[in-house]
């Protein structure tokens, strides 16, 4: 049985403001392209709705983690810049981290499960990224970093939960909204939560009426048994093909997420499957699972949607092609 961990909404946390994830994008304008928005007539039709989706997919390193570790990096002052930059990672934000690193001039230590799939390896080595490997699990993740932490001095960058990194994934809602649509919805995908929670600050603060809603896969549904208690309930042993969200929900974006997000809705595997599929035939672009969540909970909940205006965030593109499952 998972702990609960409780958290008092009156604790005062500041989270960024609007002029704070302005400043950020500024900030980050020479490490990121602006994704674009696209739109598929065979997929409103499908869904009843007018759907944009802004295709992070296309960022820097494959995903959306690009903006929060270019702003977490260019944040730091001059004397932690000497030491460098620090993570633990199997993921999009070890690439990340990584490049954000070497665009700046400064070191990288990433660790490493040893179990971590050899393309994710490469991209991090590729970005100038010095690898430590560990066992693959936390603990040993958390005492290697720790350990390369003492040794090098370094500056440990979480991957989500982590109120610059929060502030630079705020970013992507930004250009979204830049746009002069008037969405009634934005979805985005929730694992550990930061690209969510920056979305719903971005969202809440310039346009206070639109639903912000998360897409979850039940085999990892932590951030929605979490949101219904209104107390962190932690993942224990989650299972799902979008294994950019297999994280627990982070304490800073739970935080965030009680304040301001609508609600967040799960989708089963095949639910999952099937949106992603319907992305790659009817729009020809290539996404990762977790991309795929947003939309398989619109098209589960159609009525609720219905004849709305909706952007959802494709959170990113690095998928094993070879394991594509249809």
């Amino acid at each position: 049985m998972p702990c609960l961990i409780f958290i008092s909404m009156t604790e005062t946390m500041k989270f960024p403001s609007l002029d704070d994830i302005r400043l950020a994008h500024q900030r980050i304008q020479p490490f990121i392209h602006r994704t674009p928005i696209m739109t598929s007539e065979a997929i409103n039709q499908i869904a009843g709705c007018d759907i944009y989706f802004k295709c992070e997919n296309f960022q820097k390193v494959g995903a959306f983690k690009a903006r929060g570790a270019a702003n977490a990096v260019a944040k730091l002052d001059e004397e932690q810049k000497k030491n460098g930059v620090a993570t633990h990672s199997s993921g999009n934000h070890a690439a990340a981290l990584a490049r954000a690193a070497t665009v700046a001039g400064i070191k990288s230590y990433i660790v490493m499960p040893s179990n971590a799939p050899e393309i994710k390896k490469k991209a991090v080595k590729g970005y100038g990224g010095e690898i430590i490997e560990c066992e693959p699990n936390l603990q040993a993740r958390e005492t290697t970093l720790q350990e390369v932490v003492n040794r090098t001095g370094a500056t440990f960058i979480p991957p989500y939960d982590y109120m610059d990194v929060v502030e630079g994934q705020a970013t992507c809602a930004l250009e979204l909204w830049g746009e002069g649509i008037p969405f009634d919805v934005i979805m985005a995908p929730v694992g550990g939560g930061g690209l969510l929670g920056g979305t719903a600050l971005t969202t809440k603060y310039i346009s206070p009426n639109t639903q912000v809603i998360a897409g979850e896969p039940a085999g990892a549904d932590d951030a929605y048994r979490s949101f219904q208690a209104k107390q962190l309930i932690p993942m224990v042993g989650p299972k799902t093909i979008a294994d950019g969200l297999l994280t627990s929900l982070g304490k800073i974006n739970f935080a965030i997420i009680m304040k301001y997000v609508d609600d967040i809705l799960t989708v089963t595997e095949e639910e999952i499957i099937e949106a992603m599929r319907l992305i790659y035939e009817r729009m020809k672009i290539v996404i990762e699972p977790s991309c795929a969540v947003p939309l398989a909970a619109l098209l589960k909940h159609k009525q609720r949607f219905k004849g709305q205006k909706v952007g959802i965030i494709l959170s990113g593109g690095n998928v094993d092609l070879g394991k594509l499952p249809f």
